[in-house]
């Protein structure tokens, strides 16, 4: 499960920099809380969809993504094979990828300059 693999070497290395002061432990503990909830929400949001009820909004998902919890959520796509498909949704999780690691990478550059 390449989603799993990913989510988790991801978690590590920020554990790894947490290890090394190169960020605070906070970050972790902010990747893996948001990571559960998202996992959690795309749980719920799936279960909601087969039972035709309401449905956690899109921007929601997103939204726990840029927090920090697109790990549990790539997870979360693939478990629950959900929002794996549709293409609009995917360019928007991949661009909130982008916008948190880039915002993660900012947070160590500033930490070691």
């Amino acid at each position: 499960m390449l989603a799993l693999c990913v989510a988790t070497l991801f978690v590590g290395v920020i554990c790894g920099l947490a290890a090394r002061h190169m960020v605070p432990w906070a970050v972790p503990v902010v990747y893996l809380t948001a990571s559960v909830a998202a996992g959690i929400a795309y749980g719920i949001d799936k279960s909601a969809a087969r039972r035709g009820t309401w449905r956690t909004p899109e921007k929601t998902l997103h939204v726990l993504a840029l927090m920090g919890g697109w790990p549990g959520a790539l997870v979360a796509q693939s478990v629950f094979r959900h929002k794996s498909r549709k293409v609009s949704f995917r360019f928007a999780f991949w661009a909130t990828v982008l916008l948190n690691c880039g915002a993660l990478g900012w947070l160590v550059w500033s930490a070691t300059s």
